[in-house]
């Protein structure tokens, strides 16, 4: 298979058709140039080589937010977002993953960026980067880590000044990554603020689909405004919190939601709290990541050996929760098993070796 040549060009049909009107490279000056003339007063604009802690030369073909997301999605750090935790500890083929999440996050990030004028390759890096900070065993791993870090564990200020660091985001990227909790300060760009809202829009919609799935509740008892206001099923409420958000941003000029829809969002997140998250099997789980990870990192600061060398920092403490926070479901829970001599009894249920 080495394609098939004409007129001097390989390709890879022998029956290839597709042709189009020849043209100079549509390269990074030329897409800057188009986003000055159709985004919005107020979005991010591209320009050269971005704001970086270290300075670099620009790209020839890609916008300084091409490049980043560009570079999250080649990151180890977003690959094993495959192997962490949504909400169902180690997943099964069809339950999110972090990387799935993120993916959806920036679906409809992407959708409102495009729907309200705004920068969609800086909406697109912020949802695809948001989660990078998260460790092993869902939302569980931020109270275990929070022992050791005397600022708190937060996965998005991890992720932007600790995980990520390495890449050299942009700054409009990192903050926004930074800041995408609806916890934390608002985000200093429109793009941030949409990912914000993309974020709880993707989660409370998706969590709900694989619950169902999971036969952890049923949609019948889906409260009766969220299936009045926002529908059953995640295409309606994807359809109907992204348009939401687009036609409020697009009125106002405020990255927001009108109070009728926005409450029906409230109650979806209230009742998978109440069904889901808080559930007992979901807090037995919390309560067995916390205790695995704490013993890993007590373990890897008494024996610094058994760590990489790349996190054998001054600061141990710091080393190993880097370390530790990196690592998928499954690694953390074998590395449970060969470290702490813990059995698969212990274990949340579907963790362990060959599950």
């Amino acid at each position: 298979m080495h394609g098939h040549e004409n007129d001097d060009v390989v390709l890879a049909h022998a029956d290839s058709h597709a042709t189009m009107q020849t043209g100079a490279v549509i390269g990074r000056e030329a897409r800057e140039e188009r986003e000055a003339l159709l985004l919005r007063p107020g979005a991010t604009l591209s320009h050269g080589a971005g704001n970086r802690a270290i300075e670099e030369e620009p790209d020839a073909e890609r916008t300084c937010f091409e490049r980043d997301r560009d570079r999250i999605v080649h990151s180890p750090a977003f690959r094993r977002l495959a192997g962490k935790t949504q909400v169902v500890v180690y997943p099964t083929d069809h339950q999110r993953t972090r990387l799935t999440h993120a993916l959806e996050v920036a679906q409809v990030a992407t959708s409102i960026a495009r729907g309200v004028g705004t920068n969609v390759a800086l909406a697109d890096a912020i949802a695809l980067g948001h989660d990078c900070g998260h460790g092993p065993g869902g939302h569980a791993s931020e109270d275990a880590f929070d022992a050791f870090i005397p600022e708190g564990y937060d996965h998005g200020p991890w992720g932007a000044n600790v995980v990520l660091t390495s890449l050299n985001l942009c700054t409009e990227t990192l903050d926004g990554i930074r800041n995408h909790s609806w916890s934390r300060p608002a985000p200093g760009t429109i793009e941030g603020e949409i990912v914000s809202w993309s974020d709880r829009i993707a989660y409370c919609a998706h969590d709900l689909e694989d619950a169902i799935h999971a036969g952890i509740v049923e949609l019948s008892e889906l409260p009766d405004d969220v299936a009045a206001i926002a529908g059953i099923g995640r295409r309606a409420q994807l359809g109907t919190f992204i348009r939401a958000v687009v036609d409020t941003t697009n009125a106002t000029g405020r990255v927001g939601m009108d109070a009728e829809t926005a409450s029906a969002l409230a109650s979806l997140r209230r009742f998978n709290y109440d069904r889901i998250y808080t559930r007992p099997d979901s807090v037995a789980q919390s309560h067995a990541v916390v205790e695995v990870l704490r013993g890993l990192v007590e373990r890897y600061v008494a024996r610094p050996e058994l760590m990489p060398a790349d996190y054998r920092w001054d600061d141990l403490t710091r080393g190993a929760v880097t370390y530790v926070g990196g690592m998928t479901d499954r690694f953390a829970f074998t590395q449970a098993e060969d470290l702490l001599g813990w059995t698969k009894d212990r274990l949340p249920r579907g963790i362990g070796r060959g599950a």
